[in-house]
């Protein structure tokens, strides 16, 4: 309810009307899974340096339709952050302008449900960009893979200890690594834990 009462507003304060359709009906049983990678863990300073997102149709992940681009960011990257992602700054010199990837993804992704890990830092990270071009954060409804997780396990171990770390996840999912951690192997593994989580029985995505 607070959803839709808080983009009935965020729709009166769009700028540009062109992006209308994100507040339309999302598709049925299609989702997108993203991750963002970046200078650091900020969003108030730190900058996207790329973003990796798969579309899930009917319980499939469409590889050929896959999002894939770097940024070159404003904000130095950090040695933390570089020691996750393995990105340099060398490596972005001849990477693409946020603005420009911020409006091609939101194309790609629409109105559709996103679906991620830690997934409320990502939209924090994109929301940065796409408020001051539009005037409105990102209205779709979005589905944390965690809680997801969480839910699924306390309902089988009441007052376990949830364990809800990325690849602990996968491995009690038994879901193969795809590669090294960058933003589109993340979004592609994240994607795979959904798809698991959603067709094993008694689990409901609210």
């Amino acid at each position: 309810m607070f959803r839709i009462i808080n983009n009935y507003f965020s729709k009166k304060r769009l700028k540009d009307q062109n992006y209308s359709y994100l507040f339309d009906k999302p598709h049925e049983d299609e989702y997108v899974c993203f991750d963002c990678e970046t200078t650091g863990l900020d969003p108030k300073k730190d900058d996207i340096i790329s973003i990796g997102a798969v579309i899930i149709k009917n319980n499939v992940v469409i590889s050929s339709k896959k999002f894939v681009r770097f940024v070159k960011p404003k904000t130095k990257l950090q040695a933390d952050a570089i020691k996750i992602h393995h990105i340099r700054e060398c490596d972005l010199e001849d990477a693409d302008d946020i603005n420009n990837v911020i409006e091609e993804f939101i194309d790609y992704i629409g109105n559709r449900t996103l679906v991620g890990y830690f997934l409320e830092f990502d939209i924090s990270m994109v929301n940065k960009y796409l408020k001051p071009k539009i005037g409105i954060k990102l209205p779709n409804k979005a589905l944390e893979v965690s809680e997801i997780y969480y839910d699924y396990k306390i309902e089988k171990i009441p007052q376990a200890n949830i364990d809800l770390r990325f690849d602990t996840i996968m491995e009690d999912l038994d879901i193969p690594v795809m590669g090294k951690h960058d933003a589109y192997n993340d979004a592609l593994m994240t994607s795979l834990i959904f798809i698991k989580l959603k067709n094993l029985p008694k689990v409901k995505i609210k």
